[in-house]
């Protein structure tokens, strides 16, 4: 019986996830598909920190620039398409590397979500509206009056993930928990859940040289092309959203703006953690232990019966 192997390489932003993956891809000489869904945007090539063209010239990846900003998008048509390439290039690979750090989007592939609830567009209006006359603190206040406990996955600066809880509990009298608490779908492979984990201050030190990095690569003036478009949810990210708030003058000194990046991008790493420590299916590992991840992974494919070939090795 052929057994299909899906390895995810999961952990919080600037830990090295891009190099396991590159390394584990060319060892078991197969492809490449991401679950960042802040890589989607072929228009965000800076902030989202989207692999070199060398990179991706060395090794095949799947959705890396793949939607515009204008597209609208979400994790249950990322796990549909997700599960229809997986099922294409099965049939080529027997092993494949899925890699990022959006937690929603790696479930949707590995334990699949219900389907979205249907949102009453009178009630989506009136929170847009209400949001664009009285601002964040409006729904804030909002969301108080239907959860005493704010769940730790919930950003409450953050108005488009405020907006989309509030349009689901009072559309469907349900928390967007309720939706995808479902049971597990079926699916065609088996995952290997592969956590990568540095020390806290090593972890820190990357984010703060990634961000540093990024400005010198023309992170401003990428943000600057993009300013008009700021509404759009798929802006709604760390490093856009803190630059429009400098172009519009909420944020008077650069510097700062620097600072509050790597901070939200600190935090951010934070509740990273928080959600893949949850998921006993993960085994950790420093990335620099490539070749125990590698001979782990063979180990793990010969209890399900797998031979791997041996030149890969």
């Amino acid at each position: 019986m052929k057994y299909n192997i899906l390895v995810v390489i999961l952990g919080p932003t600037s830990v090295g996830k891009t190099q396991v993956s590159l390394f584990l891809a060319k060892k078991f000489n197969t492809q490449i598909l991401s679950c960042d869904s802040r890589q989607f945007y072929k228009e965000l090539k800076i902030g989202t920190c989207v692999p070199n063209k060398q990179i991706l010239n060395s090794i095949q990846h799947h959705f890396i620039g793949h939607l515009s900003i204008h597209d609208d998008y979400n994790a249950k048509l990322f796990e549909q398409d997700a599960i229809n390439k997986l099922h294409n290039l099965f049939l080529t690979y027997s092993i494949l590397i899925m890699v990022g750090g959006s937690s929603l989007y790696e479930k949707a592939v590995t334990v699949g979500l219900s389907q979205i609830p249907k949102i009453n567009k009178h009630i989506r209006n009136e929170l847009r509206f209400n949001f664009k006359k009285h601002g964040i603190l409006f729904l804030q206040k909002e969301i108080k009056k239907y959860i005493h406990k704010i769940p730790q996955t919930l950003d409450i600066q953050n108005p488009f993930r405020l907006m989309r809880y509030l349009e689901i509990i009072k559309s469907t009298q349900h928390s967007p928990s309720f939706f995808f608490s479902q049971k597990k779908q079926k699916r065609n492979f088996i995952t290997i859940k592969i956590g990568l984990i540095l020390p806290k201050e090593q972890i820190y030190s990357n984010i703060n040289n990634r961000v540093d990095d990024m400005m010198k690569m023309g992170l401003l003036n990428e943000a600057k092309n993009y300013y008009e478009y700021r509404h759009l949810n798929s802006l709604n990210t760390i490093g856009y959203k803190e630059i429009f708030k400098f172009f519009s003058k909420e944020t008077v000194n650069i510097y700062h703006t620097i600072d509050e990046i790597k901070t939200h991008t600190r935090q951010y790493a934070k509740k990273q953690l928080t959600w893949y420590k949850k998921d006993p299916d993960i085994t950790w590992f420093s990335p620099k232990d490539k070749k125990k991840i590698l001979f782990f992974i063979i180990n793990k494919m010969g209890n399900t019966g797998f031979e791997p070939v041996t030149s890969c090795l």
